[in-house]
């Protein structure tokens, strides 16, 4: 068993049956509406709310903090700008054939949010301009622009953040074809305000995201049981495909594919090994291991958990993996301790790290950013192939109400196992709000138990 929040806990406990989508409800019924997730249908309005709450709380705060009088996002049908989604109102799909987003910061530090776009998008943007063709679209931006005289516009071009490098070399010619002469000097990358605005969380975020986790880890708690798991049978790769398809059962895209390990005596872990653990058929006595991510309500989850599979007669965990799961908790401890906001993440990391060394800990720090992309921008705090500074990323400071995936590992020796190395690796999604680490869905402080 782990320690769960009341609602993950509730949810381990259903059965898991596909789900099917009921109209008059707004939901996927059957297991899915157990876990209350909402049809793809009934998803567009909440998503719409926390983006206008974004736009009108969160945007003029930032592009002051950027100094930026326009911001410009630019793309095309299929070769979406990768911010363009969280800013643009559901059901979207694509960018229909050239569309342009103008945010223009007024003098009272109110921000018009216009679009130039064949289709107007409706709320929450004005239609600056619709209807004709391209080269009127074109012409129509660059008189928008020299209308509002802007000294700093920001554009999303970026060497070091790819989410912030959007506007394609092309886009970015024909911009500066329609500028008035000698205003190309007038852009700037936009990469801070990027960066800010996809790992700054607004409050209808806040509420919603310890439930979006606390689906992760209630469906992680169903495939590390009984019910899922025959020791001699199952295969690490069965429970990894019963995790896919209980999300896609939820219609939940997950970001990238499941993945699960097994530990056990004999099988190779070393102090210096990266990552310990097997594919194959799970045993009677094995240590499990899963990673995992969702995107709903465009928040996205990274989950790991740890499992052990009982011995006949066993009725209880080890004493030793117990002891092993508290010094990841340890771990945890002396990461979060040093969230202070300003610190870069390669200061955290140092001081982390400096930390676990003093109390005779073997961990591994790679902790990032989570939001609308699994992998968020935002400071970088280690990473699991490199526990020096990273450079660049790793020099972004640490803001209040962002979201992080507090993700790492630490080794222990194993008395049950003639003190070979055991890992233990955890992930579990945590607010900064400025002052504290907050587990949005709780963490994990016991061992799930297969028996």
């Amino acid at each position: 068993m782990i320690r769960l929040t009341a609602l993950a806990l509730s949810l381990a406990l259903l059965p898991a049956a596909a789900g099917a989508t009921d109209p008059a409800q707004g939901r996927v019924v059957g297991s899915a509406d157990d876990f209350a997730v909402l049809a793809p249908r009934a998803r567009i309005e909440p998503e719409n709310r926390m983006l206008t709450e974004r736009l009108e709380t969160l945007l003029p705060r930032l592009m002051a903090e950027a100094d930026l009088d326009l911001w410009l996002v630019i793309n095309r049908e299929y070769g979406e700008d990768p911010v363009y989604f969280t800013l643009v109102p559901q059901p979207s799909f694509a960018a229909r054939r050239t569309t342009m987003l103008v945010f223009h910061r007024k003098a009272d530090g109110t921000v018009d949010r216009l679009s130039v776009n064949r289709y107007p998008l409706g709320k929450p943007y004005e239609s600056a301009w619709s209807g004709g063709d391209l080269d009127a679209q074109w012409k129509a931006l660059g008189e928008l622009v020299r209308s509002k005289d802007p000294k700093r516009i920001g554009i999303n071009v970026s060497r070091e953040w790819a989410v912030a490098d959007g506007l394609t070399h092309g886009l970015h010619q024909q911009l500066v074809e329609v500028l008035p002469d000698g205003w190309a000097s007038r852009l700037v990358s936009a990469q801070d305000l990027v960066v800010r605005w996809l790992e700054t969380r607004a409050p209808g975020e806040l509420a919603v995201y310890p439930h979006i986790m606390g689906i992760a880890r209630g469906v992680i708690a169903e495939a590390f049981s009984a019910r899922v798991i025959t020791p001699g049978v199952t295969t690490t790769d069965d429970i990894a495909w019963y995790i896919r398809q209980r999300f896609e059962s939820l219609g939940l895209p997950i970001w990238f594919m499941p993945y699960v390990n097994a530990q056990r005596p004999g099988e190779t872990c070393e102090k210096d090994t990266d990552f310990c653990g097997v594919s194959g058929v799970i045993q009677p006595g094995d240590v499990l291991h899963t990673d995992v991510g969702i995107c709903y309500l465009k928040l996205c989850t990274d989950t790991q958990e740890m499992a052990y599979v009982a011995r006949i007669g066993e009725t209880d965990v080890p004493q030793g993996l117990k002891d092993a799961l508290a010094v990841g908790n340890r771990w945890q401890d002396l990461l979060t301790a040093n969230f202070v906001a300003g610190r870069t993440g390669n200061e955290i990391l140092a001081r982390t790290r400096a930390a676990a060394e003093k109390e005779g800990i073997t961990s591994s720090t790679y902790t990032h950013p989570l939001g609308m992309f699994g992998h968020a921008p935002g400071p970088t705090i280690g990473m699991w192939d490199n526990q020096g500074p990273t450079i660049g990323q790793g020099d972004w400071p640490l803001h209040a109400s962002t979201v992080y995936a507090i993700e790492g590992n630490v080794k222990v020796r194993l008395p049950e196992w003639k003190d070979q190395w055991v890992q233990v690796k955890l992930e579990q999604g945590a607010l900064f709000d400025g002052e504290r680490v907050v587990y949005l869905a709780g963490r994990q402080t016991r061992w799930h138990l297969v028996r």
